[in-house]
């Protein structure tokens, strides 16, 4: 049984970039991965830049990295080489590829993926306006008990 060399497959990736990079050395990655998988009769749908956050565990001395995220089609040759690539460049401190459900459009993907960040978002909205009501609620206590006291 032989490789089929026209299968595409849909995939995201999330690759953390050293927080030095200048924007000529991403947007070269970047460039270089999409000559990649085009190479590879493959096709980009997306790529985000979440830009620089901290991250959950240092990485070496770094505590910070710049994000990116990306939705595309490709032939699964295509990933061996792209993580070949990202593997020899400094630049690139990690970064993880994930074969996402072929039965479903890429288009649908990415827009869960949106409704996801939009849901985790409000979610922390509304965490944050309720910290910040148990703040005024526990400072307005505060102020009454010295009121008290001062009598």
């Amino acid at each position: 049984m032989g490789l089929q060399t026209d299968l595409k497959r849909p995939y995201e990736v999330v690759v953390l970039v050293h927080p030095d990079t200048t924007l000529e050395e991403q947007k070269a990655l970047f460039k270089k991965n999409k000559e990649t998988i085009a190479s590879f009769n493959g096709s980009v749908y997306s790529l985000e830049t979440w830009g620089k956050r901290t991250l959950a565990t240092p990485i070496g001395k770094l505590r910070k990295a710049i994000y990116f995220y990306s939705i595309f089609e490709a032939n699964p040759q295509a990933i061996t080489e792209i993580e070949r690539t990202m593997r020899i460049n400094d630049k690139v401190l990690r970064f993880m590829h994930t074969k996402l459900d072929e039965r479903i459009s890429v288009a649908k993907h990415a827009e869960a993926f949106k409704k996801g960040l939009a849901d985790s978002a409000a979610r922390e909205k509304e965490r944050e306006a309720k910290a910040q009501l148990r703040r005024q609620a526990a400072a307005q206590a505060r102020a009454e008990k010295y009121d008290k006291d001062d009598m």
